[in-house]
């Protein structure tokens, strides 16, 4: 048996991932324990797992889109949640004394006291951005990047990716023919169900069923984008329904095919679905694919502009400005998407990646060669 420390982020699409590497871990006997804040993690992880805690650091809204978007993303956030977790995950290491740091690729403090104490650390890219490295074309942006690792006091090598082993949660099907080191493992998504009761007697068989989310972390950009969906799906209401993942005040009034819903269960849902309208982020556009599920992309800012280009080019999706896209465009995309089967043919195509990869299992099994190669 040997003993794991997970460092995660306490957002969803970072979180659940994490949790679905750490439920095949002990379903493998081993054990495993969490740093994070009580409040988030306690009721994910149950009552009697080791949490050892951080206290809770309220997340801070950030820019919209592009490079402002990014810029505020590491000063808002990365930067100082490394520095507010540090502590706690330098006591974790100490009294838990795991073989093996896991940390969120975003979990900076994760890394940071993994090398102060000489542990080895894997890394959980939850995420496009820094795998497929695009900012690559922008040499002066990659370097900023790196200079507010640098800010955190570590040396030269980079925390964003652990030289023992870095987990990706997507496949060469989206990622495209890119070679990658050896200790990358791309083991496709590690999915874990959402709860959330759901009123299946709401759905009507006989119309096609689309979802439609933009993900827990974009509330006061949603409402505009809810409402033009909302005008886009309405006149469909002959052959087509909606659900819309998120509170219900943001779309108080909706047409009669489209229910909102604070919460749906997300796996369980996916088989019922013909389409997903989304901003493009990983944990849901991976969740659609792994279900054959085609996709209309209206990204938003960080990693969905990556993730949005990568289900195009699989020939899986269609992207639409998220800020700009007029109802009748984003209906057309959605006609697009269910009327053409190559979309749904090339989703299924993606899936079965995913399933060949393995998911969290694959993940598990390469978390315990790093286990025993440091003992």
């Amino acid at each position: 048996m040997s003993r794991f420390l997970f460092v995660p982020l306490p957002l969803t699409g970072h979180a659940h991932p994490a949790l679905a590497v750490a439920d095949a871990l002990s379903v493998r006997g081993h054990d495993v324990a969490w740093c994070g804040p009580e409040a988030y993690f306690r009721p994910l992880i149950g009552p009697d797992a080791t949490l050892f805690p951080t206290g809770t650091r309220l997340f801070r809204d950030q820019a919209g889109h592009g490079i402002a978007a990014l810029k505020s993303m590491w000063q808002r956030y990365i930067i100082p949640m490394a520095r507010f977790i540090l502590p706690a995950a330098d006591r974790a290491i100490l009294e838990y004394r795991p073989d093996v740091v896991v940390a969120d690729q975003y979990a900076l403090a994760g890394p940071l006291a993994a090398r102060q104490h000489g542990l080895p650390w894997a890394t959980l890219a939850t995420g496009a951005m820094e795998l497929t490295h695009p900012l690559a074309a922008l040499p002066q942006v990659d370097a900023w990047v790196r200079a507010q690792q640098a800010s955190l006091g570590h040396d030269a090598s980079d925390l964003l990716f652990s030289p023992y082993l870095v987990i990706a949660f997507t496949t060469s099907a989206l990622t495209g023919a890119q070679a990658f080191p050896g200790h990358f493992a791309l083991t496709g998504p590690a999915m874990l169900e959402r709860p959330g009761a759901f009123a299946w007697d709401l759905l009507d068989p006989a119309r096609r069923t689309v979802l439609i989310t933009v993900g827990t972390l974009a509330t006061s950009l949603a409402a505009d984008f809810y409402r033009r969906a909302a005008e886009a799906i309405a006149p469909l209401a002959a052959t087509v329904q909606a659900i819309v993942a998120g509170p219900p005040d943001l779309l108080p009034d909706p047409p009669g095919n489209v229910l909102v819903m604070p919460r749906v269960p997300m796996l369980a849902l996916m088989p019922a679905l013909d389409a997903v309208i989304c901003h493009a982020g990983m944990n849901t556009v991976c969740e659609a694919l792994a279900h054959g599920v085609p996709l209309v992309l209206a990204p938003i800012r960080h990693d969905q502009p990556v993730v949005a280009a990568q289900v195009v080019r699989a020939g899986a999706g269609i992207r639409v400005p998220f800020s700009r896209v007029s109802p009748g465009q984003l209906r057309a995309a959605l006609i697009t998407v269910l009327g053409d089967p190559s979309y749904r043919l090339m989703a299924a195509e993606v899936g079965d990646s995913f399933a060949a990869a393995g998911g969290a299992a694959a993940a598990a099994a390469r978390l315990e060669g790093v286990a025993q190669g440091a003992r």
